[in-house]
């Protein structure tokens, strides 16, 4: 038998690496004669450049960057010379994690560390980009994370402008005469599992501004920032991205790297499991042992486990997950083809219990689903 185990980590306890050990410890405890695939997975959140350095055997780079503040920070990237690829979260440079909360204005925040880490790599060689864009604090519709990389934004009188949320509404114009690289040569792919447009009642202030700090007045700022930038870009490039899906993400971020850095958006889990090959090692697996920390309402919304559910449902392979906490019941699992599914709180009866437990519950677990599966097998 050939099992593939492929997690994501389980927030605030294991890393999807540790995950990954911890199920593979109680697949040998129960039958060391199984063969074992180990093959930790992410959807683009937080982790996924770990992930994908790891998976790459790439280095990681620290960078002194400006965080969402201009505050001169430590931010590190991975990056794969045998691939040319650096693996980017804008997190690490411009996430609402590194703002006091009395501190949160999307108003004067700004993504031009981010734009610093894709430069840093390029410097390095990198000919392709992947760059997670979760976690931002930031409505600066991506013009800080270009600034990084020479473009300007000049407003009516021809001065430059500060690239934050702030400014947006007062761009007239923008330079680019002096860029830092050839945008068309660099291949971009962002991990984005968001269809919000750019502006409006569901775009990026409407919807992600309250949680980064924008109160209603800011709000209706943004807004209007937002559209300004949306009629510059399509006056300067004939670009329309006012209606683009994902055009929101990451405070407009989305928008930016598809105008700048001629990026292409896609599903985080989908990406990942693309450039790692996922699809072919899973084909010949026999089993597939997944898992996340919850397993809830979203998890079937483009998490891990969800990419994983559909590739192995188009080759028939069953599956069995391990979690921290369960949401969903046993029949809407077996609709994705899990076959079997037990949680950690369930196993230890508390939440406390579980988190304390994490790993020897996920060893206990695996053990106890596999008992059931080879039983239950004609």
């Amino acid at each position: 038998m050939k099992i593939i185990i492929a997690p994501d980590k389980f927030k605030g306890s294991l890393t999807a690496e540790e995950v990954v050990m911890a199920i593979s410890e109680g697949i040998r405890s129960f039958n060391p004669e199984i063969e074992v695939i180990q093959f930790p997975l992410a959807d683009g959140g937080d982790g996924t450049a770990f992930i994908l350095t790891n998976h790459f055997k790439g280095e990681l780079i620290p960078i002194n960057v400006h965080d969402p503040l201009f505050k001169i920070i430590e931010a590190v990237y991975g990056y794969a010379e045998r691939i040319k690829t650096a693996f980017i979260e804008m997190s690490a440079a411009s996430g609402l994690r590194l703002v006091p909360k009395e501190k949160q204005n999307p108003l004067y925040t700004t993504t031009l560390g981010t734009g610093e880490m894709i430069r840093d790599a390029i410097s390095r060689g990198a000919e392709r980009i992947i760059l997670g864009i979760g976690g931002s604090a930031t409505n600066d519709a991506g013009i800080g994370m270009a600034s990084a990389i020479g473009y300007i934004f000049l407003d009516p009188a021809g001065i430059e402008l500060k690239p934050v949320g702030e400014n947006l509404e007062v761009i007239y114009s923008i330079k680019d005469s002096n860029l830092l690289f050839n945008p068309s040569e660099i291949d971009v792919h962002i991990a984005c599992d968001v269809d919000n447009p750019l502006y409006g009642r569901r775009g990026a202030a409407y919807i992600y501004g309250p949680q980064k700090g924008a109160e209603p007045d800011t709000i209706r700022k943004l807004d209007k920032g937002l559209r300004n930038f949306a009629k510059i870009v399509r006056k300067k490039y004939g670009k329309d991205i006012s209606r683009l899906p994902g055009a929101g993400a990451a405070g407009g971020l989305g928008a930016g790297a598809v105008v700048f850095l001629n990026a292409h958006l896609r599903s985080g889990i989908e990406l990942v499991m693309d450039i790692t090959g996922f699809e072919e090692e899973l084909k010949t697996a026999d089993l597939i042992l997944t898992g996340e920390g919850k397993i809830d309402k979203q998890t079937f919304q483009g998490k891990v486990i969800d990419g994983v559910a559909r590739l192995a449902g188009k080759y028939k392979i069953p599956i069995l997950a391990v979690c921290g906490d369960m949401e969903l019941k046993a029949q809407e699992l077996k609709k994705h083809g899990i076959i079997e599914s037990r949680s950690l709180v369930n196993h230890f009866g508390s939440l406390e219990k579980a988190l304390k437990n994490t790993r020897i519950g996920i060893i206990e677990i695996t053990k106890i689903l596999l008992e059931h599966y080879i039983t239950a097998s004609p």
